[in-house]
């Protein structure tokens, strides 16, 4: 056990939650810990006016918790706005579980922090994310209702990883289409960075449209397995941001677009499965618009996984699940439309609608 006090006065200068820069008014931060199982966990609700907040669970071993409490915070922000713009009647929320998805997730630890999601009264909904698998989902289902992404055996929609593929590449058509003038993708150079489910599918799609993809991953026996069974090429250089290509596709953890990288940055489009690309939204979006790069908003292209699971609390089937993800292409042209008219950049004209949704529904319950 630990003695040390804070002062009053220094405590007073950290401002540990309220005083991040990510918190940016949430409505909730749940702070999860159980002895027993070793769970460390942090659920952030940030937004519910639209209704219940749903956002995967992500398992990853954090430096520190500030970094974690960082992660949580941006991610559940980028839920409210990912829900609103894909019309969907949900809020923004996520959860981390800091550990080594690995070594450190047991069965025990999943269905204890279920039961942490089950104590909120299902304000906050739980799905699949980075270091987890469905079978997860299942043992958090063993504990509580409010979780998507089970298993179909079990009455849920699956595994959303090929749906949010589906929608990163149909973005990524419409992102070509505005800087091509085509969205055909034969041909194009692809740089897909991060190769796990999502990005191995989004690998799968572009191949089967002819295009050169371009593989990269910290996993070399993953990257080896995924070129031998689509025919991707390897990444052997030393510096991916450097690599001349038509596009970039970043599919793996956030904020690979920085100050950093835009510099290096010989690409015309960047349109990826990561959440929280831009490593500061206003800034890194300028830089890009000024290099003529086009971005394709994440948090509106990466929205096919919450319309999957979103499918297990409307109770609609996969046809609606694959018309709502196709209509991410018109929605991304018309975010393009919005940015260009308005002179903004295509970030800030995705979360100027998504907001838009969000004030028009506490209009209507003011009523």
């Amino acid at each position: 056990m630990r003695s040390e006090v804070v002062a009053l006065n220094d405590l007073k200068k950290v401002d540990p939650v309220f005083g991040q820069l990510s918190f940016d008014n949430h409505e909730q931060v749940v702070f999860c810990h159980d002895k027993d199982t070793g769970l460390k966990a942090i659920i952030g609700i940030h937004n519910t006016v639209l209704g219940p907040a749903l956002g995967g669970t992500r398992m990853w071993k954090y430096h520190n918790e500030w970094e974690a409490l960082n992660d949580v915070l941006r991610l559940s922000r980028g839920m409210t706005f990912k829900s609103a713009i894909s019309g969907l009647n949900l809020g923004g929320g996520k959860a981390v579980i800091i550990g080594d998805a690995k070594t450190e997730k047991t069965p025990e630890l999943m269905k204890k922090f279920g039961e942490y999601v089950h104590s909120l009264g299902g304000k906050y909904i739980t799905a699949e994310d980075v270091g987890m698998e469905t079978s997860d989902m299942d043992l958090v289902h063993d504990v509580t209702p409010y979780v998507t992404g089970i298993s179909e055996s079990r009455g849920g929609a699956g595994n959303p990883s090929p749906i949010t593929a589906y929608g990163v590449y149909m973005g990524m058509k419409a992102a070509a289409k505005y800087q091509f003038g085509s969205d055909v993708l034969s041909g194009k150079k692809v740089l897909v960075q991060g190769i796990g489910h999502v990005g191995e599918t989004l690998v799968e799609y572009l191949t089967k449209e002819d295009a050169r993809v371009v593989i990269a991953d910290i996993n070399e026996e993953r990257l080896n397995q995924v070129s031998a069974k689509y025919g991707a090429e390897i990444y052997k250089g030393d510096d991916l941001y450097k690599e001349s290509a038509d596009i970039y596709a970043p599919c793996a953890l956030g904020a690979t677009v920085n100050d950093e990288t835009i510099n290096k940055l010989q690409v015309k489009v960047i349109a990826g499965a990561a959440n929280n690309q831009l490593a500061n939204e206003n800034t890194h979006g300028a830089m890009l618009k000024a290099k003529g790069i086009v971005y394709a908003p994440d948090f509106l292209i990466n929205a096919g996984g919450i319309i999957n699971v979103y499918a297990e609390i409307e109770k609609y089937g996969k046809d609606e699940i694959i018309r709502k993800t196709e209509n991410i292409y018109n929605t991304t042209l018309e975010i393009f439309a919005k940015a260009e008219l308005e002179k903004i950049t295509t970030h800030q004209a995705a979360l100027k609608m998504a907001q838009a949704r969000i004030d028009a529904r506490k209009l209507e319950s003011k009523k």
